[in-house]
């Protein structure tokens, strides 16, 4: 532990909560020598020097650093100049299609720590981190240590105590820490952010959020993820281990961090009844998966409510082995309307009262029609998705927001501007794993959620979504 790190338990307000049965657990709270924020770096709106063509390393050519590291090269001002994989054959693989894209990068492959070669040139502005969970902290900490502005795949960090160092590196380094949540970027979210902004759908009351992926297979395939990581992760574990693409565009639209502030979470979750079982099946027929066998495995359903400091809930819920379709459970509840996605196109819905004459005809209590909502997106389209919208659908990545998240955030770079999410946002939508983890193991208990802007929440500003500065990045096709 850091000797410039002391805890406390804050028990105010326990005793009640205890006689109605309901254990609460205060998380630790960090204190600084300094008062918070004094001599630090506030990232929140931080704009890092412009960088006309942005040098990138890409950490991790598995399943989605080889399609982001082709992806970006779709980007004007973009130089791949370093590629690094454990594995020499994902980064030979990757060479060859960057090649094709007029790009000649260096690769590092071959031993476990040949990625810190990447991270030590002289020559990348931005390295771009999609390898397994538990590396995450580690290198990206170790690139901004060398000057570097990081991407990082979800999630960011599993404990609180790497939450912590990745905002004090980005605050002590003055470098970018943004953590890879594309959701943000689904272009109903994208939508719905605008119409809360615009005050189209009240004041926001509650919202839920949920990653419902049918992963059971995938993460028993030998080919699938590098030394079976997806499927250890999930072995002796109990809690929402995968929570920022329900988390993240929730956040958004409350303006946690940029308003209000995470409060207090309660997990719970049920029993494992598939992932064990079939750990013992494959166990039975092939010698492989013995060592995966008669374990503990993380429950099929988490579910998680959060509160705010204003009052505002949350639901969250996370399922990665049950055969369900497919969903990232959104759902936007304000005081004069509704929006709601669970996968593909989103629905919303207005009170009566507040609505434009010409949607007056639609019944209470109902979803927009298609011609209706069309019109909403025409008028309420973020300038994002108006300047760029149908060329990120036309290249891809769960449905163009892949694009869109790149793009974001190369132009911004490109213009000095800040970014959209920054590492307060990282720490805290990544600290739902390690605090769910707790409040499940506790009983299920409550447990205070940490406040990463150590109250800069209060005044921080939100993200731009005007496109007024910058915008002028192109895409290359």
């Amino acid at each position: 532990m850091n000797s410039n790190r002391r805890f406390f338990l804050k028990t105010a307000g326990i005793a009640g909560l205890e006689l109605a049965g309901i254990k609460v657990q205060p998380s630790k709270t960090t204190l600084f020598p300094a008062t918070p924020g004094s001599g630090k770096t506030n990232m929140c709106g931080y704009a890092a020097p412009p960088v006309e063509t942005v040098r990138i390393g890409v950490i991790g050519l598995g399943n989605r650093g080889a399609a982001a590291a082709v992806r970006l090269t779709h980007l004007e001002g973009v130089r791949i100049i370093a590629v690094s994989d454990l594995l020499p054959s994902k980064t030979e693989a990757v060479l060859s299609r960057l090649k094709a894209r007029g790009h000649q990068p260096q690769s590092y492959s071959g031993t476990p720590e040949k990625w810190k070669e990447l991270c030590g040139r002289d020559d990348i502005d931005l390295v771009y981190i999609a390898t397994p969970w538990r590396l995450h902290t580690p290198m990206a900490v170790y690139a901004m240590q060398h000057r570097k502005h990081v991407c990082v795949e979800v999630p960011v960090a599993q404990t609180v105590e790497e939450c912590w160092q990745l905002v004090e590196t980005s605050e002590q380094t003055r470098k970018h820490c943004m953590m890879l949540e594309n959701a943000c970027y689904d272009q109903f979210k994208l939508l719905t952010l605008n119409l809360v902004r615009q005050g189209i759908l009240g004041e926001v009351i509650h919202c839920e959020g949920a990653y419902i992926h049918d992963l059971l297979a995938a993460s028993f395939a030998k080919d699938k993820y590098q030394d079976m990581w997806r499927l250890k992760e999930n072995m002796n574990r109990q809690g929402n281990l995968y929570p920022t693409h329900g988390i993240g565009p929730v956040c958004q639209v409350l303006d946690i961090n940029r308003g209000d502030c995470l409060d207090y979470i309660l997990s719970v979750s049920g029993n494992d009844f598939m992932t064990g079982k079939m750990a013992d099946e494959l166990a039975s027929e092939d010698p492989f998966y013995r060592s995966f066998a008669e374990k503990r495995y993380r429950g099929n359903m988490n579910l998680s409510i959060l509160k705010t400091k204003r009052g505002k809930t949350i639901q969250l819920q996370h399922d990665v082995t049950s055969p369900r379709p497919r969903s990232r459970g959104y759902v936007v509840s304000g005081s004069k309307g509704t929006a709601v996605q669970l996968d593909g196109p989103g629905r919303i819905s207005l009170a009566r009262d507040i609505r434009p004459e010409e949607w007056k005809s639609y019944p209470e209590h109902e979803w927009m029609g298609p011609e209706q909502l069309h019109k909403l997106e025409e008028a309420y389209n973020p300038a994002i998705l108006k300047r760029i919208g149908d060329m990120a659908k036309q290249i891809g990545g769960h449905g163009g927001m892949d694009l869109l998240m790149d793009w974001r955030t190369i132009d911004c770079l490109r213009n000095g501007l800040p970014l959209d999410q920054d590492v307060y946002d990282a720490a805290l939508w990544s600290a739902m794993v390690p605090l769910s983890e707790k409040s499940v193991s506790l009983g299920p208990a409550l447990v205070r959620v940490p406040d990463f802007t150590r109250g800069a929440w209060k005044s921080n500003p939100k993200p731009d979504l005007s496109l007024e500065k910058g915008g002028n990045t192109n895409i290359l096709l």
